[in-house]
């Protein structure tokens, strides 16, 4: 069994380091750090941003690893339409969208609330949608053994509609495929059929 567990809580002594890193900055930025929006916003800030990089303190294994069970079962398994939330790390500006993940069990699945567990531990990191991608397959590949995975995302990067090109209906879409979802057209397409398909 892997020792993962959901730990709520803030290390007071980097969120205050963090939070004087902020007030500096804002300080920078020409706003006036003692008006009323603003005079805690430098704490907030650090607590958001220990939340949205909590992923960094997780090992992604160890979720799958707390809910594995022995069965037969050899055929698709999907999750579609998980939420994703994340950093650019390029920007420090969101990126978010919807992930759709299935594997093909090899004698073991996993319980199915741990792959959206997965997600946000990669999620939250400051990340690129490429890497995120793949780290979610791998992890999955690697602690699994399936036949195969196969994960889609697709998502929207504030650092394209806010700023840069201003582009506001760009849709990122990255997909990563191994075993039989990489070598089985028919596996694949029955993939991509199903999370195109509207069956909830």
């Amino acid at each position: 069994m892997g020792n993962y567990k959901k730990i709520d809580e803030y290390d007071v002594e980097a969120t205050d380091k963090i939070a004087k890193h902020y007030r500096e900055t804002l300080q920078l930025l020409g706003e006036d750090i003692e008006r009323e929006g603003i005079i805690k916003t430098p704490e907030r800030a650090a607590k958001s941003m220990q939340f949205l990089t909590s992923g960094n303190s997780i090992n992604p294994a160890d979720i799958l690893k707390s809910a594995l069970f022995t069965d037969d079962y050899k055929q698709m398994v999907l999750i579609k339409d998980i939420e994703i939330y994340s950093l650019c790390e390029h920007h420090l500006l969101p990126f978010f969208g919807k992930a759709h993940i299935a594997y093909i069990p090899n004698g073991k699945i996993v319980g199915l609330s741990k792959i959206p567990r997965v997600v946000d531990a990669f999620a939250r990191r400051l990340q690129v949608q490429e890497r995120l991608t793949t780290q979610i397959r791998d992890c999955i590949q690697d602690t699994l053994k399936p036949l195969g995975v196969a994960v889609v995302i697709e998502a929207k990067h504030l650092c394209m509609l806010m700023r840069g090109v201003q582009k506001q209906n760009s849709v990122a879409t990255t997909s990563a495929f191994t075993g039989e979802f990489m070598d089985n057209n028919k596996t694949r397409e029955e993939f991509m059929t199903l999370i195109s398909g509207k069956l909830h």
